[in-house]
């Protein structure tokens, strides 16, 4: 029988990672079993690649249905990752010996329905939501998720991370006594309540698929087989060559669904191994972590030299006598907590005091730095890329664009086949997290142009792996991307910022779906101003979409059913408005209106001007938003220029006060000054109202009035003066013929003849009839 020794570690654990190498260098192993993914043991021999450079990770995922996946993350203190090399540079045989992803990723495994899709990382759910850091385990049947967590709370730790970092990653030396400790410590927690049945079968099934994998190398040909599994599994795995154990686990495996699965290694970072990522499995300190494994002697003057030097970079106080101070200090805090050499918790405090001064800011940039990191990962060129990689590479070539060449400037005529495909490819890589691609003003005339400038930056190959979780293509993984963004949307105006996203980036079938959720939200929605902030981008789209070749039918007819619901509902949300509130009501109605006018449809118009009349005869509405209201209708032409003096002479009238008026006079006027300049008499009227007011009064009104004519231009508010200034304080044009100025109006003719060409010749007929 050979000699078999189960290592239980921790994934990510440089602790853990010291002391198994020093158990494999005594141990000498010629066969290496391995907790992780059998679907990828031909992977296996590129971790001693020249070019591979961790962090990375394997992905197993089915070929038909890339979003059906699971990631394997590798930093270099990793244990597995530093099995794997011992093993490969000893000549040892690896093998994963994990249940294959085959079964785990086909239909139909584990009790009850079918197995839905989605990604995972190390055989676990990707978590949709981020969990905060030293969240304890919310129920006894989550021991198996965080079995140190349970050991934590005993000994006085806010969680197992800390815990564990405390007693075995930061410990100084190599303890090979450690995994006989863990087995015990891992023995006593299983005896706990099992978790929910679908974890149950799963782990069993997995343990089962190990246990086998123990007895076939052990009836093989080798001597020492050690097995490096998570602490969790070591009981389980200790009982391989139990009485009855091997017919139970035959049982066990027997009849599981298969499918066909692929793998490939991908770049990781550090960032993406953190457990701030959603990694169930992750570290709190990637960088810190890396630090240890590296310079395990003088990892605390590592640290902080490396903390000091940061900070320098960022023009920030960081003396050599304030890094020996930190030193001093974090040797201190280790000393009172009874702790061989300081640990993270000490070097952040010391920083804090010491480097930082108790400001957050800085301490915010060393530990996104020299925390958790920005480490990035490298894989060998020729090995396996994962699809939306090999998608990304495929719609380069086709479009001639190269992600590594210098950033410039890109500018796309849309009505080219090429240019418009590389808008949809630009577009779709923004959704997935790549924005290569920075979208800027184009010069010259017309729609049919966009400018872009691209740069690009290495690190975005990560997200381009991550994005394999949700398609197998750029273009599923974008639609996916954006589906999940609008099941998590609240407002109307979100989904219709997202469906303008989905045109640009050619993705009609993940539009569809994004319209009909929206257009049922918006029919239960009581928001008025939710769907007035939706329109004026979907109005857009209606109208300039065909440039991009878009079927924008769907959203016009959403825009013919938002508008009625908005104007049905806009005075009524309009009552009972603060300053603050009025300001942005009356931003959404002049957005609103330029949508309505943009579309040119006589119903809308009409529909929308309706409303506006509605608004503009209430009272007890805010009068910035009735003044803007009047304004727009008479822009329109809707009302003439004698009921618009009607109603500003009503507006400013005694009776109802000067502040309102004051506000209505703000809505009225508010970035545009041409309404005083040609309207006939407005001018006058409102000259008369200032001019009337007494003087606390006028001293009081006098900044509000003088911040609405601060939004008219410069041009505008001369011509006001100098319309004041003239006798009787008339517009130009606004007193009749006295008005106009022959000499002034005939320097324009020479330049009229040249644009509208020679006067025709007279008839004799017309000759006649003139005399």
């Amino acid at each position: 029988m050979p000699d078999i020794r189960l290592f239980g570690i921790r994934h990510h654990g440089p602790g853990s990672a010291r002391s198994l190498r020093a158990a494999l260098a005594d141990f000498a192993p010629d066969c290496l079993l391995i907790e992780g993914p059998p679907d990828a043991d031909a992977l296996i021999p590129l971790v001693a690649h020249e070019a591979m450079a961790p962090p990375v990770a394997l992905l197993v995922y089915r070929p038909d249905r890339p979003r059906d996946c699971a990631f394997f993350p590798f930093a270099a203190f990793s244990p597995e990752w530093v099995a794997m090399r011992h093993g490969l540079s000893a000549g040892a045989t690896i093998r994963f010996i994990d249940l294959p992803h085959a079964i785990q990723l086909a239909d139909g495994f584990g009790p009850g329905s079918e197995r839905p899709e989605g990604a995972s990382i190390d055989g676990e759910p990707v978590a949709e939501v981020a969990a905060e850091p030293g969240d304890p385990s919310p129920a006894p049947a989550a021991i198996r998720r965080d079995p140190l967590g349970e050991l934590a709370a005993a000994a006085g730790y806010p969680d197992g991370e800390r815990w564990w970092d405390a007693l075995v990653e930061s410990r100084a030396g190599a303890d090979g006594d450690v995994f006989a400790a863990i087995g015990e410590a891992m023995g006593a927690l299983r005896e706990g309540p099992d978790p929910n049945p679908e974890d149950a079968f799963r782990e069993e099934a997995r343990e089962a698929h190990m246990r086998a994998a123990i007895r076939k190398a052990a009836k093989e040909e080798f001597s020492r087989i050690a097995v490096i599994c998570g602490a969790w599994h070591v009981p389980a795995l200790a009982r391989h060559d139990a009485k009855g154990q091997a017919s139970a686990d035959t049982a066990t495996l027997k009849g599981l669904p298969k499918t066909k699965v692929a793998a490939a290694w991908a770049p990781w970072s550090y960032e993406r191994l953190a457990t701030a990522s959603g990694y169930r499995a992750g570290v709190l300190s990637p960088e810190w972590y890396d630090t240890l494994w590296h310079h395990e002697e003088r990892v605390a003057a590592r640290w902080l030299a490396r903390a000091a030097a940061l900070l320098r970079e960022e023009d920030l106080d960081a003396s050599p006598a304030s890094v020996i101070e930190a030193a001093r200090l974090a040797e201190a805090l280790a000393a009172f907590r009874g702790r061989s050499r300081p640990s993270l918790d000490d070097l952040d405090e010391a920083v804090q005091a010491t480097l930082c001064f108790a400001d957050p800011a800085p301490m915010g940039l060393i530990r996104a730095k020299l925390v958790i990191g920005e480490r990035l990962g490298a894989t060998p060129p020729d090995s396996p890329g994962t699809p939306v990689e090999a998608d990304f590479e495929v719609q380069c070539k086709r479009l001639r664009l190269k992600p590594g060449a210098a950033a410039g400037d890109l500018v796309l005529d849309l009505r080219k086949e090429t240019d418009l495909a590389r808008s949809h490819f630009l577009n779709r890589l923004a959704l997935i997290g790549v924005p290569w691609g920075t979208r800027r003003e184009a010069r010259g005339r017309g729609t049919f142009k966009e400018a872009w400038f691209l740069a690009w930056q290495p690190d975005w190959v990560v997200e381009l792996v991550a994005a394999s979780a949700e398609g197998g293509t750029v273009a599923e993984a974008a639609a996916s991307r954006v589906r999940t963004r609008a099941r998590g949307a609240q407002r109307v105006a979100e989904l219709s910022g997202l469906i303008g996203t989905l045109l640009d980036a050619d993705l009609p079938e993940a539009t569809a779906r994004v319209v009909r959720a929206l257009d049922d939200r918006a029919a239960v929605s009581a928001d008025v101003f939710d769907l007035m902030d939706a329109l004026p981008a979907l109005a857009d789209l209606a109208r300039y979409g065909s440039v991009r070749s878009s079927d924008t039918a769907p959203v016009l007819a959403l825009v013919r059913g938002l508008v009625p619901r908005a104007a049905a509902g806009l005075v009524a949300a309009c009552q009972s408005l603060d300053d603050d509130a009025a300001k942005a009501a009356k931003q959404r109605i002049v957005a609103v209106s330029g949508a309505v006018a943009l579309l040119e449809d006589p119903a809308l118009k009409e529909t929308w001007q309706e409303a506006l009349r509605a608004l503009a005869g209430q009272d007890h509405v805010h009068g910035r938003v009735v003044g803007r209201a009047v304004r727009l209708l008479f822009d329109e032409r809707a009302i003439a220029a004698e009921e618009a003096g009607t109603r500003l002479r009503l507006a400013l009238s005694r009776a109802t006060g000067a502040v309102p008026a004051a506000a209505w006079i703000e809505g009225f006027l508010e970035e545009s000054g041409t309404v005083l300049i040609h309207g006939q008499g407005l001018l006058g009227i409102v000259d008369d109202w200032l001019s009337s007011l007494d003087e606390a009064l006028f001293t009081e009104l006098l900044p509000l009035v003088r911040r609405t004519f601060a939004t008219l231009a410069p041009a505008e508010r001369r011509a006001v003066g100098e319309a004041l200034a003239r006798p009787g304080g008339t517009a130009p044009g606004a007193g009749g013929p006295e008005g106009f100025d022959a000499r002034r109006a005939a320097s324009v003719l020479p330049i009229l003849r040249l644009l509208l060409g020679p006067e025709p010749a007279e008839t004799s007929a017309e000759t006649g009839d003139a005399a």
